[in-house]
């Protein structure tokens, strides 16, 4: 792999696909969206939270060991992410 390249992961209902990195709570089957904020547009570096994680992040000041702990970040497949995605993105109400 080179650093052109995107990490692979072998996902048991999709099969070899791109990798992405999402927090422990979008993985979760709960049925109510918990929100998702996407840290990373790149499509081969992709990233995400819930808005849970991203007040902890703020509330912590970054990355801190605090924050990862209860991030409990995940290796997913993009058809997972995108998924998560769908399931987790809370409708803008006008």
């Amino acid at each position: 792999m080179t650093a052109t390249e995107p990490m692979m992961i072998d996902c048991g209902p999709h099969g070899k696909r791109v990798s992405a990195v999402v927090c422990r709570h979008l993985v979760q089957r709960d049925p109510a969206p918990c929100g998702f904020v996407e840290n990373n547009g790149d499509p081969h570096d992709l990233q995400a939270w819930c808005h849970r994680c991203e007040e902890t992040f703020q509330l912590e000041g970054g990355m801190t060991d605090a924050f990862k702990q209860y991030n409990g970040m995940a290796i997913v497949c993009v058809v997972c992410y995108d998924e998560s995605t769908a399931r987790h993105t809370i409708p803008v109400t006008e």
